[in-house]
């Protein structure tokens, strides 16, 4: 059975709500505060308060820091920073190499919006609200969040937007604000009517980047449900994102893919890496290279693209942009996956996810995460093929009992 993840944004969506909830539906808030904790200043902290929102019981993500002096919570908070400047924050931290690129993917993703509404270069951008340190946090801190629930599939609600204005750094702006908008083109949107903003930038860009497709909650068994509370308690609405967690039933899945393909032979191999993150940050299911040899005899790169059909104008747009590509084929192909889970297994060393995928209910596959398994090899100063024959030999033991 793949793990689905289900996002309702009935009350919109916030980073700290994204991340509240994913925190409340059973991600550690140690393990957090551990691939993060190297983005905070000395004295601050990550931390989780219950909350009610309407009756509500929910999760409320706090960055915990001093109130007053230099350095403290308001300096921080009101710093403008470039996108290069928060993803060397990004890269310092103890995530691991593929939710860094995908964050980081996600704040150059905001800044060519910002870009965009502003009438400026990428370069000039220098991000506001969502380069405050808590906005930091949040994005980073839900991509690592989703990373250790590791879904096969997410799927999200129409998301409801509010009304009236919001409070930004260039004064009120009517909602969604222009950057939220741009972010949700292509996302199914409402409003119920509340003049307040429903969704924010960070909560925009978290539910788009992730989100395989939208609409009501899909056939699965429910194994846990976080609310995560937004900052207002507005009267009669809980004011709350919901993610449901749970495994989708049947023997394999079947669905649509679409590949796409180009072969360059006249390209810095330095964008190939720029490439691969913009890709996969704007919702490709695989990407990878291939060496070819071209016309002339040249060496050169196959480009190979796996996403959902409808992504196709979006990703195709990406590789014209980034690339010295002038043609891009495409074909719509079924795909069969097998069922798979995770599941975490203790070993000598420490605690180790395993991916498991099932036909017809049987194991036919069991591997343990890298990342964990490098973790493991780092603390204890072992080689990492030894972390995963122990993490291998648990797995087989737990197996037959």
């Amino acid at each position: 059975m793949g793990r689905t993840l289900y996002f309702d944004c009935s009350a919109g969506a916030a980073g700290d709500m994204v991340l509240g909830a994913l925190l409340d539906a059973g991600v550690p808030l140690e393990a957090l505060r551990a691939a993060l904790g190297s983005l905070l200043p000395p004295g601050w902290s990550l931390d989780m308060d219950r909350v009610t929102r309407a009756g509500v019981g929910a999760a409320k993500f706090r960055i915990r820091g001093p109130e007053d002096g230099e350095g403290g919570l308001e300096a921080h908070q009101h710093q403008h920073r470039t996108v290069a400047e928060i993803c060397a924050l990004v890269e310092a931290s103890a995530l691991s190499s593929s939710a860094k690129s995908r964050a980081c993917g996600f704040f150059r993703r905001l800044a060519e919006v910002e870009a965009a509404v502003h009438r400026m270069s990428v370069e000039q951008v220098h991000l506001h609200e969502v380069g405050a340190l808590d906005s930091i946090v949040d994005i980073a801190g839900s991509v690592f969040a989703i990373e250790w629930l590791a879904p096969e599939r997410v799927v999200a609600s129409p998301l409801n937007v509010g009304g009236g204005f919001a409070t930004t750094s260039h004064g009120p702006l009517p909602v969604p604000a222009p950057a939220t908008a741009a972010l949700l083109v292509g996302v199914p949107v409402y409003s119920d009517g509340v003049q307040a903003e429903r969704v924010t930038p960070t909560g925009a860009l978290l539910v788009s980047g992730h989100a395989d497709g939208y609409g009501p909650l899909p056939a699965m068994i429910i194994d846990a449900v976080g609310y995560g509370a937004g900052d207002r308690d507005i009267p009669g609405t809980p004011n709350v994102f919901r993610v449901f967690v749970g495994r989708t039933y049947g023997v394999g899945s079947r669905d649509r893919v679409l590949v796409m393909e180009c072969e360059i032979d006249d390209m810095s191999p330095q964008v190939f890496g720029l490439l691969m993150e913009r890709l996969y940050a704007a919702g490709a299911l695989e990407v990878f290279y291939t060496a070819v040899q071209m016309k002339k005899n040249r060496p050169g790169i196959l480009v190979t693209v796996l996403a959902k059909p409808e992504q196709r104008d979006a990703l195709g747009g990406i590789i014209f942009r980034e690339t010295t590509s002038i043609g891009l084929r495409y074909q719509e192909m079924d795909r069969l996956c097998l069922d798979r889970e995770v599941v975490s297994v203790d070993t000598p060393l420490g605690p180790v996810r395993f991916k498991v995928a099932r036909l017809g209910g049987d194991a036919v596959n069991a591997a343990p995460e890298f990342e964990d398994c490098a973790r493991l090899a780092r603390e204890h100063g072992v080689p990492v093929k030894e972390v995963q024959a122990v993490a291998s030999q648990a797995y087989r033991d737990r197996a037959r009992r």
